[in-house]
């Protein structure tokens, strides 16, 4: 996609978090079939109905931008996914396997955190307010997730992997 400015840049980024939102879709069954934590695994079930609406807002955001969500690969989310995966392959479910799952899943976590905060800078620059607060609610919703996994690294995962 040919960047002119702004609008294109917003428009680019809105396509590329559906593609990373879709992959993830597929992505996260698989990494919560994987976890031995019972409260990861919950966490990862959770936070893949949280992004079945993500994918629906960011089609609302395209069609509100008359913009075409569809289309287009996300390569940095492939990327982040194709190490999960390889994780997945390597190892049985362990503690040690649910350390790499909360590391995996940070790092997609913080890769879309990065990603919807410029989208929401762009659209705010823009005066797409409506579009701003919309992804403004799903960059809150992965710094959540974020802060969940942490969480659940800090209080028991990371402690049961040291044997």
């Amino acid at each position: 996609m040919r960047l002119n400015d702004l609008q294109d840049v917003l428009a680019h980024e809105v396509k590329d978090l559906y593609s990373a939102e879709k992959q993830l879709v597929e992505a996260l069954p698989k990494m919560a079939k994987a976890a031995s934590d019972e409260r990861l695994r919950k966490a990862m079930e959770k936070h893949l109905e949280v992004t079945r609406q993500q994918v629906a807002r960011l089609e609302e955001v395209g069609k509100t931008l008359g913009t075409e969500v569809t289309g287009h690969a996300c390569e940095g989310m492939k990327g982040l996914i194709k190490e999960a995966e390889g994780l997945l392959k390597e190892n049985e479910p362990s503690e040690a396997l649910d350390v790499a799952l909360i590391s995996a899943a940070q790092r997609v976590e913080h890769y879309e955190i990065a990603a919807y905060g410029s989208a929401v800078a762009f659209a705010k620059e823009l005066g797409h307010h409506d579009v701003a607060r919309t992804l403004q609610q799903t960059l809150d919703e992965e710094g959540q997730a974020d802060k969940e996994l942490t969480d659940i690294a800090e209080s028991r995962v990371n402690q049961r992997a040291e044997a």
